[in-house]
């Protein structure tokens, strides 16, 4: 029994199966704070829905690797003493090294995804394969990614995104031997995701390169990055309680649903997160100025994340009731 299998994790490779035979995604919700972690657990068995838990370098570089693992492994806990748990894998989100992909194995990740798309083509299939011999020697996943999303999110910054090219996506998982593949299709990170050069407004997500990479690599496992859908709702009230926001775009609710119809299995949401804690949190200290209590900000903050995230388990990735 390897280091995530003691404490209760699920392999993202038995995940991906039934999402891919049950036309549905994971979802991927990063944390960074105890109350985003109680709210993707509380929401997973809430609505009865596999999930994969996301750590990114940064995070765990600001939280520290030791209370990380302490955070996830309370977490499964109370996963385990549900009367109905749910399936939980722990991922580690645009791993930049070697070295860090081995860390994070050690210390007991069910996968972790080494990001080595903004190399040259050889350059980031060398990479990858050398993580996924360390890692499948130790029945650890791997997710690798192709083609570069615009966008900003922790240290990754490119104002010009590359779309994945089918042939190579092919040629990228015959060498590496990945488990599953990010791609970039429009998709972007941060909150203003990928724009029209001609138009400026909005672009769909290139579901037909999509459909190419599917025909190529049938029954693969494909990752959507930078999905965020940046709901108009919680932009607006960061906004009427003192924020500014101007520029923001995300992905339409109905494209993500058409990507998961699709080959996209595993969808990754972290912008949304942040957008509705903090304007949940923004809210009520405005309206409550002369509370000092972080419990009475930040809890009514985690509760309004669990029913977003319930209500993306249900209507956007199709994941709610699999477990």
């Amino acid at each position: 029994m390897n280091a995530y299998q003691k404490i209760g994790l699920v392999s993202t490779g038995e995940m991906f199966a039934e999402a891919l035979g049950g036309g549905y995604a994971l979802p991927a919700y990063n944390f960074i704070n105890m109350e985003q972690l109680q709210a993707v657990v509380q929401a997973s068995l809430r609505s009865r829905s596999p999930v994969i838990l996301q750590v990114s370098k940064n995070i765990r570089r600001y939280a520290g690797p030791e209370l990380v693992r302490s955070m996830v492994k309370g977490a499964l806990d109370i996963v385990r003493q549900s009367p109905n748990p749910v399936p939980v894998a722990l991922n580690l989100d645009h791993g930049d090294s070697f070295e860090l992909c081995v860390s994070c194995i050690e210390d007991g990740f069910s996968s972790v995804m080494i990001d080595g798309s903004a190399l040259p083509f050889e350059e980031n299939i060398a990479l990858t394969r050398r993580v996924v011999d360390h890692a499948h020697a130790r029945e650890v996943a791997v997710e690798g990614e192709l083609g570069v999303l615009s966008g900003v999110e922790d240290d990754l910054a490119h104002e010009e995104a590359l779309y994945t090219d089918p042939e190579a996506a092919e040629e990228f998982v015959r060498r590496t031997g990945v488990d599953s593949l990010a791609v970039s299709i429009g998709n972007a990170h941060g909150i203003v995701k990928f724009r029209s050069r001609e138009t400026g407004v909005q672009a769909p997500l290139r579901l037909d390169i999509l459909e190419e990479i599917e025909r190529r690599l049938p029954g693969f496992p494909i990752v959507l990055h930078g999905a965020s859908q940046l709901p108009v709702r919680f932009v607006e009230l960061i906004n009427e309680y003192g924020g500014r926001i101007e520029t923001y775009a995300g992905i339409p609710e109905e494209q993500v649903r058409q990507a998961v119809r699709g080959a996209v299995c595993k969808v990754n949401i972290a912008s949304d997160a942040y957008l509705v804690f903090t304007a949940t949190v923004r809210k009520m200290l405005s309206e409550n100025p002369g509370n000092f209590d972080p419990r009475k900000y930040l809890g009514p903050a985690r509760d309004a994340l669990i029913e977003e995230y319930i209500r993306k388990n249900r209507e956007v990735f199709g994941s709610a009731g699999r477990a």
